[in-house]
């Protein structure tokens, strides 16, 4: 068995590795690429831009990671199952439902963290990450995506914006469907924008099941450095979205 190489330790303001560098398959931590460093708006905003993203338990050291193959889901490929389809055509004419942006940014994060996951005792949205992307949200590149039904936040997820590029982080439900309903608005807003993929980081069976499939390494960094470079969309969403994937198409 191969033996890997040692993970690098960053120093505050240290350049990454390349993503070439991340422990392989075969290793004991798949993508895992880096220790250390900052969790600063500026180093965040370095390692999206190069397809790196931090993860890491309680009592861990930061830890950066690149997995190689790359989770994404293709905006055009998002799979809206009949039964959610239903669901969101109801909620779309209910009065007193409705997808927001950026309205209460912190709920949505500490919900990330605290709503119980199969098979997960504990969460990696620890206080330090939740500071970090609270403040990278003040600083207009991470934002909330928000399910209210009657005046109460049921369901969201949060995400990272660079450019024409989103990278999606986290989502929590408390009621059937509400965080499927975060993600279909978050799809249709991106399809509206011109927004082709949403980077979805680790393969999932629930995130296979909505449309999200693997993609080389090489291929994902490389669209992140094209369409990072682009305007940033507004963050606002606009009932007409809606048209973007319970339309039929053409």
């Amino acid at each position: 068995m191969r033996t890997p190489q040692s993970v690098p330790w960053l120093t505050a303001g240290e350049v990454f590795p390349p993503v070439s560098k991340a422990w392989a398959e075969s290793d004991p931590a798949p993508g895992l690429l880096a220790a250390g460093g900052s969790l600063d708006v500026q180093t965040l905003l370095q390692a999206y831009g190069q397809g790196i993203f931090p993860w890491f338990s309680p009592g861990q050291p930061i830890l950066w990671w690149s997995p190689e193959p790359r989770m994404v889901l293709q905006t055009r490929n998002f799979k809206l199952q009949r039964s959610l389809q239903k669901t969101l055509r109801r909620f779309v004419l209910e009065p007193g439902c409705s997808v927001c942006f950026d309205t209460v940014f912190e709920r949505v994060i500490n919900a990330c963290a605290q709503t119980p996951r199969d098979g997960q005792p504990g969460t990696w949205i620890v206080p330090e990450m939740i500071d970090a992307y609270t403040n990278l949200h003040r600083a207009g590149h991470a934002h909330s995506v928000e399910t209210w039904i009657h005046g109460e936040l049921v369901g969201g997820l949060y995400c990272v914006n660079l450019g024409n590029m989103v990278f999606g982080e986290s989502m929590f439900s408390h009621q059937s469907d509400a965080s499927k309903i975060a993600l279909a608005g978050l799809v249709a807003f991106c399809r509206a924008k011109g927004i082709a993929m949403i980077d979805c980081q680790q393969n999932t069976h629930h995130l296979a099941s909505l449309g999200a499939a693997e993609i080389p390494r090489s291929d994902f960094v490389a669209q992140v450095k094209q369409h990072a470079q682009m305007p940033s969309p507004v963050w606002i969403f606009d009932t007409l979205y809606w048209q973007q994937i319970l339309e039929p198409k053409p």
